[in-house]
């Protein structure tokens, strides 16, 4: 057969036919005119030679399937040359891959320095901290009362237990007699991590972190004021929001209810983000004898709302 005809049966360019055979690969005969004459043999080899590529093999370490194959073999592997082949392939993969990963390290470490690298302070000795997150950009919407906290006042806490990131689990039905400071928000941000696709665009989003700033430096003022403790609640896990506590040296815990339990339990609500992902509305709620005694919904501006805790705390004597 025709070159043309051996590489469309094989599924291959003629140039590919052309360079397996400058390889040895395949031996065409030659007709009395000095044409190539390919054999069904030869569209089975090349055939090999197309699927062991897939597998990512190369072409020039297909040569011991080929042999077995023209030793009479049914299958191209069925010869211990061939599995050897096998795992000589398996072994530069995992080289491969141990040299991306480390790769991938490497350039995970170079973010996280270069996302970290502009900072306006840094906390005991740690790594410093940048204060992209704990700047409110300008014009962002304006979120609306639109009632879906109206019913919170007066109802009693679950009993639902929820993990805190100082490694305690805290029953929010048992927080004690004192006042209570619970301020729920969507997640924070970190420089290394980007913040979901229009996340500025949707109303109340954006301001976690400069909520949590705001709470950090108005710590004493709240306790001064009434408040026996404050706690931060997201769905986030206690882990990421541990290193949020880390880098903004929160002098309070955040708890984690990443099944948002609180709010199929007491109706508290939620949004769903750009990505589909259901995440909490930012309120803060007044805890008292286990009730709620008061919530502020909407929360806006965020990096404002903890001098408004501390005025209400004060007024309530």
């Amino acid at each position: 057969m025709r070159i043309g005809d051996l590489a469309r049966r094989a599924g291959v360019t003629t140039k590919a036919v052309r360079y397996y055979e400058s390889l040895g690969l395949i031996t065409p005969d030659r007709l009395a005119n000095g044409y190539r004459d390919y054999a069904e043999g030869d569209v089975r080899l090349v055939r090999e030679i197309r699927n062991l590529g897939q597998l990512g093999i190369p072409v020039e370490r297909t040569r011991p399937f080929l042999e077995c194959l023209a030793a009479g073999g049914e299958h191209g592997d069925d010869c211990p040359s061939s599995m050897a082949g096998y795992r000589e392939a398996i072994d530069d993969l995992t080289r491969r891959i141990d040299g991306l990963t480390a790769r991938r390290a490497a350039l995970a470490a170079q973010l996280r320095a270069s996302a970290y690298r502009h900072s306006i302070a840094t906390r005991d000795g740690g790594e410093p901290m940048s204060d992209t997150y704990e700047r409110l950009p300008a014009g962002l919407p304006v979120p609306e009362d639109d009632g879906a906290a109206d019913h919170l006042p007066g109802l009693a806490l679950p009993p639902l237990e929820l993990t805190a990131t100082d490694g305690s689990t805290v029953r929010l039905d048992r927080l004690g007699p004192g006042r209570t400071v619970i301020y729920l928000y969507p997640l924070t941000g970190r420089p290394d991590v980007d913040l979901p696709e229009g996340w500025d665009a949707i109303p109340g989003a954006r301001g976690c972190t400069p909520e949590a700033c705001g709470f950090r430096d108005h710590h004493q003022e709240l306790l001064e004021a009434g408040a026996e403790r404050v706690f931060g609640l997201s769905s986030q896990d206690s882990a990421y929001q541990g290193e949020v506590v880390s880098r903004l040296g929160l002098p309070f815990s955040m708890l984690s209810d990443p099944g948002l339990e609180l709010a199929e339990v007491l109706g508290v609500p939620t949004f769903s983000a750009v990505d589909g992902v259901e995440l909490f509305r930012r309120l803060t709620m007044v805890v008292r004898g286990g009730r709620i005694e008061h919530v502020f919904y909407p929360v806006f501006p965020p990096d404002a709302h903890a001098g408004q805790v501390v005025e209400w705390l004060r007024g309530c004597g």
